[in-house]
């Protein structure tokens, strides 16, 4: 099992809950699920990709399952969470963080360019969101945490129909939020900036492209704009999920927490 880093702040209210982790296998993803497991969670990791999903519940041991999940389509979202349920038992948290990015000059933007970011940021956000409130208002309690992004406060250039899906993300939070409220359900959502993942090196290499620059001139940029001078870290923002998830934001709902180093502070 490979070494694993450490996690920062513990909350006992999650220990023995189940949670699911969308888009889990690697990234943010991975890094909720690790923190979640490390806070005595049980923890079901759903991805696209099911071989990699069960990579990664290999790695964070017992306790940990997994299964494949096309947040795109009501059926999959649906058989996938009973599944959960019929496996582990009523889960008390979800972390929908499954997304996806492509990246282009707005003028050049395709149908599928946008339908792709769309039907996975957006639409899946709402068929994961729309199917575990309906199990957690029957039972009174549950909690979600969505993953937004920078580029839900602020259009991100060369990421256009991203940024629309990412906003779209955050106004879904704030109003099922304030739907759910007397329910007891807390809705909130994660902005995370410029981190360093698998699907920021893709975008790396396709900014630079566009730009004319080199992709370390791209690094370099985002680090330019981070007022903490680096790239963050999968773990920075599981940190900050791990605490949406528990009682210690017992009286937070609606929001979008930024966690991008001062590259936005509204």
């Amino acid at each position: 099992m490979k070494t694993l880093p450490a996690v920062y702040g513990h909350y006992p209210d999650l220990k023995g809950k189940i949670a699911i982790v969308t888009g889990g296998a690697t990234g943010i993803g991975y890094a909720i699920a690790h923190n979640l497991v490390g806070q005595g969670m049980r923890v079901a990791i759903g991805d696209i990709n099911e071989e990699a999903a069960q990579v990664a519940a290999n790695q964070l041991g017992e306790g940990s399952v997994a299964f494949q999940l096309d947040v795109s389509s009501r059926a999959s979202v649906e058989a996938g969470f009973n599944w959960v349920e019929k496996t582990l038992g009523d889960y008390h948290l979800l972390i929908a963080n499954a997304g996806v990015s492509t990246m282009q000059k707005s003028l050049e933007l395709t149908d599928k360019d946008w339908d792709f970011n769309f039907d996975v940021n957006a639409r899946g956000v709402f068929l994961t969101n729309q199917i575990a409130a309906r199990k957690f208002v029957a039972r009174q309690s549950g909690t979600i945490v969505n993953t937004a992004s920078l580029a839900a406060k602020v259009g991100a250039p060369l990421l256009a129909h991203y940024s629309a899906s990412k906003f779209a993300v955050l106004g879904w939070t704030q109003a099922l939020a304030r739907e759910l409220a007397a329910d007891g359900i807390r809705v909130n959502a994660v902005c995370p900036g410029f981190v360093k993942t698998g699907m920021q090196s893709r975008e790396v290499q396709w900014e630079a492209e566009l730009r004319g620059i080199t992709p370390e001139e791209v690094i370099e940029d985002y680090i330019r704009q981070t007022p903490l001078g680096r790239l963050e870290t999968p773990e920075d923002v599981a940190d900050v999920v791990a605490f949406l998830s528990s009682d210690a934001a017992r009286f937070m709902t609606g929001q979008g927490v930024n966690v991008t180093g001062g590259v936005y502070t509204g």
